[in-house]
């Protein structure tokens, strides 16, 4: 038995000083980064993560978003804000990540597992030819982009685990609604959800 870890969305557009900025952004990507560093090759045997990356989604950006489907203009492919958090870029270009997968380029596309690597995989279909059947998840928005991937991982097959400690969500009560929905699906969680 094999446990990745997802790293969802540690992207500068969703930190502080970003188009749709999550209080304590930063501040998680160092602690993910942290995380990467001490378990690569160890409590994970490989390490994979996402990032939104929109040519043209169509209505989900909006000029008067409601911050559930629409969202102001972020994380442009190609642009500064769709890069991941220079807290967090290292282990990326250091070769602590193994794969990196693209989502939302025509779509809204919350989950890692609508996405695609460069080669065109599948998050599910590359999970699974490495063996793995475990997977935690940790990133940016507890309440949205974790919560989708989460879910999404419990429904391809995988059992799945949301890292409080190593997440940030947007809202206390979008979170606590969140973790309800872990706990109907399956999804497991550990350590506490960060003061926002």
């Amino acid at each position: 038995m094999s446990r990745g870890l997802i790293v969802v969305d540690v992207q500068n557009d969703f930190c502080e000083g970003g188009s749709v900025p999550v209080a304590g952004g930063a501040g998680i990507a160092a602690k993910i980064a942290d995380l990467v560093e001490r378990s690569a090759g160890g409590d994970y045997q490989y390490i994979v993560a996402t990032r939104d990356h929109h040519i043209d989604p169509g209505g989900h950006f909006s000029e008067t978003p409601d911050f559930q489907d629409s969202f102001p203009v972020h994380c442009v492919a190609g642009g500064q804000g769709s890069e991941f958090h220079p807290h967090f870029a290292p282990a990326v270009t250091g070769g602590k990540v193994d794969a990196v997968f693209f989502k939302g380029a025509h779509s809204a596309s919350k989950s890692g597992f609508e996405g695609a690597d460069d080669q065109g995989t599948s998050m599910t279909d590359w999970l699974r030819a490495h063996d793995i059947e475990d997977v935690d998840v940790v990133g940016i928005a507890t309440d949205h982009c974790v919560r989708a991937t989460a879910l999404d991982a419990v429904k391809a097959g995988f059992r799945a685990r949301v890292l409080l400690d190593y997440s940030v969500g947007v809202a206390p009560d979008t979170t606590a609604a969140t973790l309800e929905d872990f706990q109907e699906a399956g999804v497991a969680v550990s350590g506490a959800t960060p003061a926002q």
